[in-house]
């Protein structure tokens, strides 16, 4: 989290799916999934589902400033076939973001092994040393002319803070970023980066769904 203030956003659960093994729903920016400590950092996304479905449970998470998709199951069966999804990379997960320049080529792939910087902590960057493996891969969707670029992200692994160290390594951090951008690429009102679809097994039937959040910014 950055140094700022926390101020959750007061808006309406917004529901994309439910049934009675899981609930999946559109986590807005500023709301983080789960409660920080102290009672100033309680108010989370886990918490305002809790208040309508006490049975829900956690699977996986999200950034404070990233808004998008979150399953969260409604049983310990379904908690335990989705976190094991999620553990042996078997969700897709895809996001939508802006990115400060002109990146090229269309498509591609970083590669670069991530661990927490501890000294500046919950920030990470590259340590080939001994850093765990983390992939990512891009496509473009456009440029725009003040000069940033719009893109689909495709994470292969799920590291913390994976997509917005890695775009940052390409030299085009996500517009918005309060760690990773600096100067003009971080004068924006929040993180442009949003959790576009998610792709798992449903814990009880075993078929693939997806479901899709609409992205929040151009």
């Amino acid at each position: 989290m950055s140094d700022s203030v926390y101020a959750p956003p007061d808006v309406p659960l917004a529901i994309l799916h439910v049934d009675p093994a899981l609930i999946v729903v559109d986590k807005p920016a500023g709301l983080l999934s789960v409660p920080g400590r102290g009672a100033a950092l309680a108010d989370c996304l886990l918490a305002r589902i809790q208040a309508v479905h006490p049975e829900a449970l956690l699977v996986h998470r999200l950034d404070r400033d990233t808004s998008g998709v979150m399953v969260f199951a409604l049983t310990r069966h379904a908690q335990r076939s989705l976190s094991a999804q999620f553990e042996t990379r078997r969700t897709r997960k895809t996001y939508r973001a802006r990115l400060w320049g002109h990146l090229a080529p269309k498509t591609g792939r970083v590669d670069l092994p991530l661990i927490v910087d501890w000294p500046n902590r919950p920030r990470q960057h590259v340590d080939h040393q001994h850093g765990k493996p983390a992939v990512t891969e891009w496509r473009v969707l456009g440029h725009d002319p003040d000069g940033t670029t719009r893109v689909r992200l495709f994470p292969l692994t799920g590291r913390s803070h994976q997509l917005r160290v890695h775009m940052r390594e390409l030299g085009h951090p996500i517009l918005g970023d309060p760690f990773y951008a600096e100067g003009p690429a971080r004068d924006f009102p929040r993180l442009m980066l949003h959790a576009e679809s998610l792709r798992f097994n449903h814990p009880e039937t075993g078929r693939g769904m997806t479901v899709s959040a609409p992205v929040p910014f151009r």
